[in-house]
C-alpha cells in the first residue's frame, strides 16, 4: 500500500510539472495577448507613498503596452497588442524579499516557494484571466537614495519590482517594470552583474553601429545606454529602449 502511495505521489508531481511546462510553452506561442496585472504596494508604510499610490491610474502604464506593441511590430508578431496591462488594487503586505545575490541556492529555492505562495494568496481579481502578476513596491524617495534590485520568476510568472514613489521617476519606473515583465517571459539580463554595464553585443540596442559609441538607445534587458566601453547611463524612458534580437528569441518572438 505504501508503495502505491509513493507511486501515486510521484505520478502527480510529474504530471503537474509536465502541465506547467505545457502552459509555459503555450504562453510563449503568442496566440493571444497576455494579461498583466500590476499590484501596487506601499513598501515603506509611508503616507507620501499612500498618496502616490492613490494617484495612480491604469492609463499611467499604457506606455508599457505601447512599447510592447511597437517592438512586436518590428518582429512581425501576429498580434497588434501582445500585452494588456491592468492596475489591480493595492496589496497591504510586502512580498518576501529575495536572498542576497550570492546567497545559498537553498535560500533561493525557499524564497521562490515563499514568493509563489504569497502570490497565490494575494491576487485580487481584475475581471480578466491573469497571466502575469507584478507587485510594484513603491518607496519613499526621501528615505532612499538607491533601491534593491527587482526580481521576477518565470516559474509562476510573478515579479517583485522596486520603484520610487515619485512622479518624476515614473518614466524610469516603466523601464524597470518592462524589464521585470520580460524576466517572467524567460528573458535574461544583458548586463554585467559586477559592473552593471551592458554586455556587448547582446546588451546593446545597436551593436553594429559605426562608430559603436555613443549608443543612442538601450536594450531593455540591459536598461542602460552605453556611452563608452566603461560608461553608460540609465534609459530615461521606454522611448529610449528596444527589445533586441537575443531577447526577442528568448521570449518566442523570433527564431
Amino acid at each position: 500500500m505504501l508503495k502505491l502511495v509513493r507511486i501515486f505521489f510521484w505520478v502527480v508531481v510529474v504530471l503537474t510539472a509536465l502541465m506547467q511546462l505545457w502552459q509555459e510553452y503555450q504562453l510563449l506561442q503568442w496566440h493571444k495577448p497576455l494579461n498583466v496585472v500590476l499590484y501596487p504596494v506601499n513598501a515603506d508604510a509611508a503616507p507620501v507613498v499612500d498618496t502616490y499610490i492613490t494617484s495612480l491610474r491604469e492609463h499611467d502604464f499604457e506606455v508599457i503596452a505601447q512599447f510592447f506593441s511597437r517592438e512586436a511590430h518590428k518582429y512581425q508578431l501576429p498580434l497588434s497588442r501582445p500585452i494588456n496591462l491592468y492596475l489591480g488594487p493595492e496589496i497591504h503586505e510586502v512580498p518576501p524579499a529575495p536572498p542576497a545575490i550570492n546567497g545559498h541556492w537553498l535560500d533561493i529555492i525557499l524564497w521562490s516557494l515563499k514568493f509563489r505562495w504569497f502570490s497565490w494568496g494575494h491576487q485580487p481579481a481584475v475581471g480578466v484571466p491573469i497571466d502575469i502578476k507584478l507587485y510594484l513596491l513603491y518607496h519613499d524617495p526621501s528615505q532612499h537614495t538607491h533601491l534593491m534590485h527587482s526580481t521576477a520568476l518565470h516559474k509562476g510568472r510573478i515579479g517583485r519590482v522596486n520603484l520610487f514613489a515619485d512622479q518624476r521617476q515614473h518614466a524610469v519606473n516603466t523601464v524597470i517594470i518592462a524589464h521585470e515583465l520580460l524576466h517572467t517571459l524567460s528573458a535574461g539580463d544583458k548586463y554585467d552583474l559586477n559592473t552593471n554595464l551592458p554586455l556587448f553585443p547582446q546588451g546593446y540596442a545597436e551593436p553594429y553601429l559605426q562608430p559603436v559609441y555613443p549608443q543612442q538607445l538601450a536594450e531593455v534587458m540591459a536598461g542602460k545606454v552605453p556611452i563608452t566601453p566603461r560608461r553608460a547611463r540609465m534609459a530615461k524612458g521606454l522611448e529610449e529602449t528596444v527589445i533586441g534580437r537575443p531577447t526577442a528569441r528568448e521570449i518566442g518572438w523570433t527564431k
